[in-house]
């Protein structure tokens, strides 16, 4: 099955929808025109249910087979979120919104889910169901977690998930996937020191918070060096500091760190909580001052099923001629894990080809790699759900 002639006669169709939601950016649950326009499309290829508000603004499709002897259900999944970040592409249909882009490709990823829904409900040449799924809030809203506890996998009896994400720096349409963890558990925390403020030029009448919060960020960097098994990943960055003064001349009495904890292990997960919590108090406690740790866990490791890879990748081999299956995991998060923590399923990537990485301001999803990106969605539906 390679790229398929139908997405080559729709590719002009699909990279305007593509430019339109490029043009129209939203943000985490507020995607109500993005949503709207997915349905309203949906129901226009003809597909048997389309539900809205699923998670809040998620959209769901439903596509029956032209058989359904064996009662398999199958879920693709596209995330149809932007974010907050000032473009930069000079693109003739650049945001219209200033402070919102499609900075990580989501605009692709719903297009070419799209076309997939589009061809296959005009084929239909498979057996079983395909529940197309396009997600609010990937972007650190957990639009996954949402879409599931709404009963995303019940109401639809789905036993399979899969999903795609562009990747820049790969050649446009390959194709790059692993077994086991793929990306990382996102968690963050937050740290409060308090100590005792006042002048500047006077630091022996106070608790100085900076300089404890100095040697905290520098001491929380052993819990990975020296407190996690140094086979295993993981990653510790303190990424805010703020103090109650603003001054030049006085100390503060509050400083506050934030940052994020990320790993591909449960075992590791834990540590990171503890290890970051037992560096922030005790030193702290060394210095005279207090730290309270707030660690708040957010998305789980990505895994992806041994068996339900081996099936992605021989899609993915039949439209590309070849898969990357040594891909290094990524520390980046990603909510649909919450789906696959439900069902067996595998999230791949697809190339961008040579553009700026995601999250840049002068990033754009390449339109190159639709074709290539919808093949593999349906080519999922109609190898996973054979025609009887």
């Amino acid at each position: 099955m390679p790229v398929k002639n139908r997405f080559a006669e729709l590719l002009p169709e699909i990279t305007a929808w593509r430019r339109d939601f490029h043009e129209h950016p939203e943000l985490l649950y507020d995607v109500h025109r993005t949503a709207g326009r997915v349905a309203e499309l949906l129901r226009s290829f003809g597909c048997d249910d389309v539900v809205e508000g699923v998670g809040r603004t998620g959209v769901v499709g439903v596509i029956k087979g032209r058989t359904d002897s064996k009662g398999r259900v199958i879920g693709l999944r596209a995330d149809m979120d932007a974010l907050p970040i000032n473009e930069q592409t000079g693109l003739d249909y650049a945001s219209r919104t200033p402070g919102k882009m499609h900075a990580c490709g989501h605009d692709g990823h719903t297009a070419m889910l799209l076309g997939a829904a589009k061809y296959l409900a005009e084929t239909r040449n498979f057996d079983g169901t395909a529940v197309v799924i396009f997600q609010p809030a990937e972007e650190g809203g957990g639009g996954g977690d949402a879409m599931v506890q709404d009963g995303l996998v019940s109401r639809w009896n789905i036993q399979e998930f899969y999903g795609m994400h562009n990747m820049p720096g790969m050649p446009v349409g390959s194709f790059s996937i692993k077994p086991g963890a793929m990306m990382a558990a996102a968690d963050q925390f937050d740290i409060t020191v308090t100590g005792k403020g006042g002048h500047a030029a006077k630091p022996h009448e106070c608790i100085d918070t900076t300089l404890t919060a100095a040697q905290i960020i520098v001491a929380l960097q052993s819990v990975v060096a020296r407190n996690i098994d140094p086979l295993k990943n993981a990653v510790i960055s303190v990424c805010v500091v703020s103090t109650d003064s603003t001054a030049h001349n006085v100390i503060p009495q509050v400083v506050k760190l934030k940052g994020t904890a990320r790993s591909l292990d449960p075992a590791v997960r834990e540590q990171l909580e503890e290890g970051i919590t037992r560096v922030a108090t005790n030193v702290a406690a060394a210095m005279g001052a207090t730290a309270h740790v707030d660690y708040q866990r957010g998305y789980p490791v990505t895994m992806n099923d041994d068996q339900a890879t081996v099936w992605a990748a021989e899609v993915a081999r039949d439209i590309a001629g070849d898969v990357n299956l040594d891909m290094q995991p990524m520390m980046g998060g990603e909510d649909f894990s919450y789906m696959l923590n439900e069902r067996p399923g595998a999230y791949i990537f697809v190339g961008n080809g040579d553009t700026a990485m995601v999250h840049h301001p002068a990033y754009n999803f390449n339109d190159d790699a639709i074709p290539a990106g919808s093949s593999w969605y349906a080519g999922m539906v109609e190898a996973r759900m054979p025609a009887a």
